[in-house]
């Protein structure tokens, strides 16, 4: 999925949207996303000013990005919005500065009615930067 495909599923914009490219999705189980990371992001002024990296947070949030297309790319999904409801076993393993691309891999690990889990792993060329497990809650739109 290239981005004009991406912005049909996830309902953020800029600056928040975090992910720049789908390589591989299927649908209610995996996804496989790219961001590239660019020194122009606003949060690189602060974040450092003279060694900017990118915020862990942020991380997060592309990871969470890139799961939510694993159900909003099914019909059966349309018209929700999935919201984070806890994150736990973050682990942040390298920085990830401006050039880098970050690969999001994303697993549906469960799903029972609008309530689910999915594991994601951030990586920059074959090395773990941060890997998450993440509860969401499917709310309707509005």
């Amino acid at each position: 999925m290239q981005i004009h495909d991406i912005l049909k599923y996830l309902p953020h914009r800029y600056p928040i949207l975090m992910v720049d490219r789908i390589i591989e999705v299927v649908p209610g189980k995996s996804c496989v996303g790219i961001k590239n990371v660019t020194v122009n992001e606003p949060h690189f002024q602060g974040h450092y000013p003279g060694m900017p990296i990118m915020p862990g947070v942020l991380i997060v949030e592309s990871m969470a990005q890139a799961g939510a297309v694993i159900l909003l790319s099914d019909p059966q999904f349309e018209g929700l919005v999935p919201v984070i409801g806890s994150i736990d076993a973050v682990k942040f393993r390298r920085q990830v500065i401006p050039g880098d691309v970050l690969k999001l891999e994303v697993e549906l690990l469960k799903l029972k009615g609008t309530v689910g889990k999915i594991h994601g792993t951030a990586s920059v060329d074959g090395d773990v930067a941060a890997e998450m497990d993440m509860m969401f809650k499917l709310l309707p739109k509005g």
